[in-house]
């Protein structure tokens, strides 16, 4: 039950942000379901593995289902990638890292806030390892097999 209402969540949410950034009332559907499945994956990894590496890989996750829809819907890629991140983003975490700066309990201030950098790095690294492997695999498939000479 909690799994599904974390979809369910996760896909408004990232529907309805691209709203604020005038993607095409077509792409809306597209944009949720990048949310979605990033958040699954972050959600189900994070238990298991270190809430960075979590990260990375669910916005590669992103960056591959926004590809994806990119070429289908022949539409630019950041219009699926901004909303599939916007739930992976530390939004609430570097709040909290303010809250703790203004109450003077440095310290953990500095934590969360290093923790909410890090979470956002990872997030740049996920869709930036996602492009450079869609366009390696573009260069392998595109590539023209060798013509012998001679024959």
């Amino acid at each position: 039950m909690t799994l599904l209402l974390q979809l369910i969540t996760s896909f408004l949410a990232s529907a309805a942000f691209v709203v604020i950034f005038n993607a095409p009332r077509r792409t809306l559907l597209q944009c949720g379901i990048s949310g979605m499945l990033g958040w699954a994956a972050y959600y189900l990894l994070n238990p298991r593995l270190d809430t960075i590496f979590a990260a990375v890989t669910a916005t590669f996750i992103v960056g591959v289902i926004s590809q994806h829809f990119a070429r289908v819907y022949k539409k630019p890629v950041i219009i699926f990638s901004v909303g599939g991140i916007i739930p992976l983003v530390p939004g609430g975490l570097a709040y909290d890292a303010m809250r703790k700066f203004v109450e003077n309990d440095y310290n953990t201030a500095i934590q969360l806030a290093a923790q909410a950098f890090l979470i956002s790095g990872s997030i740049a690294i996920g869709l930036v390892l996602s492009e450079v492997i869609n366009q390696l695999i573009r260069k392998i498939t595109l590539r023209k097999p060798f013509k012998i000479r001679g024959k």
